[in-house]
C-alpha cells in the first residue's frame, strides 16, 4: 500500500507533459557531464588549430607576391631584402617549423602580425571583433524570439490564413541567401528610400556620446541585422511548428483543456516546453551559420566586423590575419554551442544523467 502510494507520488500529473527529474538530484551528474563537454569541445578547438594553420597555406599564391611585383607599391628591387622580409614572418621555414611557431605564439597569446595591414593582428580583432558579435548576437536573439512566437502562433491558428501565410513567408526568407536579402534591403532602405545609413557602424568625424552614439550604432545595425535575422528565421519556426503540432494531441494537453487552463499556458507552459529542447539545438547550430552569413553581410554594408577583416586578408593571403580570425570565430561558435548544451543539461537533466 505504502509502495503504491509513492508510486502515485513519483508519477507525472497528466496535465505538466513529460516528467522529468529533479534537476537538483543530479548536481553531481551535471558537473562529470559539464567536464566531460568541456574536454570534447577542447580536443575540438585543438583540430581547429591545426586546420587553421593549414587553411591559409593550402591556398593558390604567396603572401609577399607583392614584394616581387614592380606595378606594385610594395615592390621591393632588392632580393636581399626580400628575403629579410620573408625570414621576419617565418615564412622561409618549413611548415613543421612554422606550425610549431604558430602554436608557441598561441601558447603565449600572441597572434603574430599582419602582413599587409603593418599592424599587430591582436588589434586587429580588437577592433573588429566586437561589431560582429553586436551583429551576431542582436540577429541570434531577435530571431530566436520571433521564431519561437511564430511557431507557437502559427500552431495554435494551424490550417487558417495566418499559418499558411507564416509558412510562406518563412519558407521564402530560408531560401534566399544572406547577402541576396542584405542587397535588397540596402537598395530600398538606403537608396530608394533613405531611411537608415548605406554603410558603416557608425557616422564618420562624428563627435557624441551617450545615447545619442548609441543610437548612431543602432540605425546603422538595422539593417544588417535585419538581413542576417530574416535568414535565420525560418528553420526555428518550422521546428517549433512541427514539434507543438505533434504535441497538441496528447492526453496532457486534452486533460489541460479540459481543466479550462487559458490559452497562454496552454501555448507557452504545456506545448510550448515540448519544442524547447530541440530549439536550443538549432540555436547552438545556427550560430556557426550566423558567422559564414555576417561575413557576406557585412561586405555588403562595409560593416566593420569580422567578415570585413577576413575578405581582405583572404585578398592579401595575410596568413597571420586569417588564422587568427578563423580561430576567434570558430572558439566563439564552440564557445556558444558549449553554453547551450550545459543550459540544455539543465533544462532537462535527463542528459547529464546519459
Amino acid at each position: 500500500m505504502a509502495t503504491d502510494v509513492i508510486d502515485r507520488r513519483a508519477a507525472p500529473r497528466p496535465d505538466q507533459g513529460p516528467h522529468l527529474p529533479q534537476a537538483g538530484r543530479g548536481g553531481r551528474r551535471f558537473a562529470t557531464m559539464a567536464l566531460r563537454s568541456i574536454g570534447l569541445y577542447a580536443l575540438t578547438m585543438l583540430a581547429v588549430v591545426v586546420v587553421v594553420f593549414a587553411l591559409p597555406r593550402a591556398m593558390p599564391g604567396d603572401p609577399l607576391l607583392a614584394l616581387e611585383d614592380p606595378d606594385n607599391s610594395l615592390y621591393l628591387s632588392d632580393p636581399a631584402v626580400r628575403e629579410q622580409v620573408r625570414a621576419y614572418y617565418g615564412l622561409d621555414k618549413s611548415l613543421v617549423e612554422q606550425f610549431r611557431s604558430y602554436v608557441g605564439n598561441l601558447a603565449r597569446g600572441e597572434f603574430g602580425f599582419s602582413i599587409a595591414r603593418k599592424a599587430p593582428v591582436g588589434h586587429l580583432i580588437k577592433l573588429h571583433l566586437p561589431w560582429t558579435l553586436l551583429l551576431m548576437g542582436v540577429s541570434l536573439a531577435v530571431a530566436s524570439v520571433l521564431s519561437f512566437m511564430a511557431g507557437v502562433a502559427a500552431t495554435w491558428r494551424r490550417g487558417r490564413a495566418g499559418d499558411r501565410w507564416l509558412m510562406i513567408g518563412m519558407t521564402f526568407f530560408r531560401a534566399i541567401p544572406e547577402y541576396a536579402l542584405a542587397a535588397v534591403l540596402l537598395i530600398v532602405f538606403a537608396v530608394v528610400f533613405p531611411v537608415f545609413p548605406l554603410a558603416g557602424a557608425r557616422t564618420p568625424f562624428n563627435q557624441y556620446g551617450g545615447l545619442e552614439r548609441w543610437a548612431d550604432i543602432g540605425r546603422h545595425l538595422v539593417l544588417p541585422a535585419s538581413a542576417l535575422t530574416l535568414s535565420l528565421l525560418g528553420t526555428k519556426f518550422l521546428l517549433v511548428r512541427n514539434t507543438m503540432i505533434s504535441t497538441l494531441g496528447q492526453d496532457y494537453m486534452v486533460l489541460a483543456r479540459a481543466k479550462g487552463l487559458p490559452d497562454r499556458l496552454l501555448k507557452y507552459r504545456h506545448a510550448g516546453r515540448n519544442a524547447l529542447l530541440p530549439f536550443l539545438t538549432v540555436v547552438g547550430i545556427q550560430a556557426g551559420f550566423a558567422v559564414g552569413g555576417s561575413v557576406f553581410v557585412e561586405s555588403v554594408f562595409a560593416y566593420p566586423g569580422m567578415g570585413t577583416l577576413i575578405l581582405r586578408a583572404v585578398e592579401a593571403r595575410d596568413y597571420p590575419v586569417l588564422e587568427a580570425t578563423f580561430l576567434v570565430l570558430a572558439f566563439v561558435v564552440l564557445a556558444v554551442n558549449l553554453l547551450l548544451e550545459l543550459v540544455y543539461a539543465r533544462v532537462d537533466p535527463r542528459v547529464g544523467a546519459e
